[in-house]
């Protein structure tokens, strides 16, 4: 004699009973996207950001494009300026906006993309083209960032073209083998948006 009638009539009865999974359930929480920049960095138009306030889904924002004005839209609190600022400073600032609405909000700002700084790497680099700024980088670092140098670069004649407030560029001078060496490492400067690093 086998069971089986008698177990599939009881887990019917469950199920009428209210054991089944409701059809109004809570939807599963936004799960945050991994920061792709130093607690350092500074927020810029064009960037991505991610908004979580934590058990609060109708405040949260998964994804939010800063406009060139430098605000973004958000629920409750309509706009708001985070232009220049980190994401621990712009959650300081949402978290203040969101208090007449949430009570002790909780909040995380995460940057998913970066589009507002961005150098160039042009020349005998594994890798030419854009890499973005997603935290302080020097010279060095940038390179590395285009895959290092093919081996028909001519390393000690590097240079990072900068545009001055004047309207001119100005050749910052980078001498690989002396900076992989230890030697006048003043010259493994930071870069800055904008730069271009020419490897000849």
């Amino acid at each position: 004699m086998t069971c089986r009638p008698v177990t599939l009539i009881l887990f019917g009865a469950l199920a009428g009973a209210g054991w089944a999974a409701p059809e109004d359930a809570p939807t599963a929480p936004v799960v945050p996207a991994k920061s792709v920049v130093s607690p350092q960095y500074r927020i810029g138009a064009g960037d991505v950001l991610q908004v979580i306030v934590w058990k609060e889904q109708d405040a949260t924002v998964p994804g939010v494009v800063v406009r060139a004005d430098g605000r973004i839209a958000l629920p409750f609190v309509k706009e708001i300026n985070v232009l220049g600022l980190t994401p621990a400073q712009a959650e300081g600032a949402i978290t203040d906006r969101l208090k007449p609405f949430i009570n002790d909000p909780d909040v995380t700002v995460i940057v998913r993309e970066v589009h507002s700084k961005r150098i160039y790497m042009v020349g005998a680099v594994k890798h030419e083209g854009v890499i973005d700024l997603k935290y302080p980088m020097t010279v060095l670092q940038a390179l590395s960032e285009a895959g290092g140098l093919t081996d028909f670069a001519k390393r000690k004649k590097i240079y990072v073209l900068r545009n001055q407030i004047n309207g001119q560029q100005v050749k910052l001078y980078f001498n690989y083998d002396e900076v992989i060496h230890g030697q006048n490492m003043a010259q493994n400067i930071q870069v800055a948006p904008d730069d271009t690093v020419v490897v000849p």
